[in-house]
């Protein structure tokens, strides 16, 4: 992590989460491809959620922004969450790959 007293630069390079969150939310607009998207966005909502805790305990100490780690937790959730179901809904129809 950062210092407190580190520039600008260095302390937004540093805070990851909300780019993971915002790349495992972006998949599933941007891409038709669901069952191949589910397989990215699941990893890096996840990452993007340890990523979230680790800069949310940092901000308690003022080396990270306490809004942004709050905003990639919340959009690597939804990109997670988004995976997981779709994950689900394949498994309980096992057909529907098939159909095309």
């Amino acid at each position: 992590m950062t210092s407190v007293g580190a520039p600008d630069e260095t302390r937004e390079a540093a805070e990851l989460a909300v780019w993971f969150g915002g790349v495992s939310v972006a998949c599933w607009f941007c891409c038709p491809f669901w069952m191949l998207v589910c397989f990215l966005a699941l990893p890096m909502g996840l990452a993007g959620l340890v990523r979230a805790c680790v800069e949310y305990r940092a901000s308690t100490q003022g080396r990270a922004s306490r809004p942004r780690a709050v905003a990639g937790g919340v959009l690597s959730l939804l990109g997670a969450a988004a995976a997981v179901a779709y994950l689900i809904f394949l498994g309980t129809h096992p057909d529907l790959p098939a159909q095309g």
